[in-house]
């Protein structure tokens, strides 16, 4: 008879877990946001996640400027255009954004002209075009 033998492996961790200063979060942080920037290849030379930069970065832009309690509807103002026909229609023009700060005018096929600011929430202006695309 042959004597049996057992194995057991031991696996352990490659390396330990890794603790990030706030310095060190921040210019991470900071470097992923800049312009042009590839948030996947700064994480990479990081050695950090996407998921991870993302969450630092949420984190950041939370403490720096809180949310408010109560959702913040966007600035928008909707015009009624004269009565042209669709063929003679030419989209109506302004030289002023709507807050100053980088805004956007979008004419409607009905006529209606559409202005909102930089800051305008995605999801809200998407509702309101639903409702508007409804009518």
């Amino acid at each position: 008879m042959s004597a049996r033998t057992e194995f057991v492996e031991v696996v352990t961790r490659g390396e330990r877990r890794r603790r990030w200063t706030p310095e060190q979060k921040l210019r991470i942080v900071a470097e992923a946001m800049q312009p042009g920037v590839v948030a996947k290849e700064v994480a990479r030379r990081a050695g950090i996640g996407t998921g991870l930069l993302y969450t630092w970065r949420r984190e950041f832009l939370t403490a720096v400027a809180p949310a408010s309690s109560s959702p913040r509807l966007p600035a928008v103002a909707v015009e009624a255009a004269a009565a042209v026909s669709p063929a003679t229609a030419s989209p109506p023009t302004s030289t002023e954004p709507a807050s100053g700060t980088g805004g956007i005018e979008i004419a409607l096929p009905g006529g209606a002209v559409l202005r909102v600011d930089a800051a305008v929430d995605e999801a809200a202006l998407r509702r309101v075009l639903a409702a508007l695309e409804e009518r």
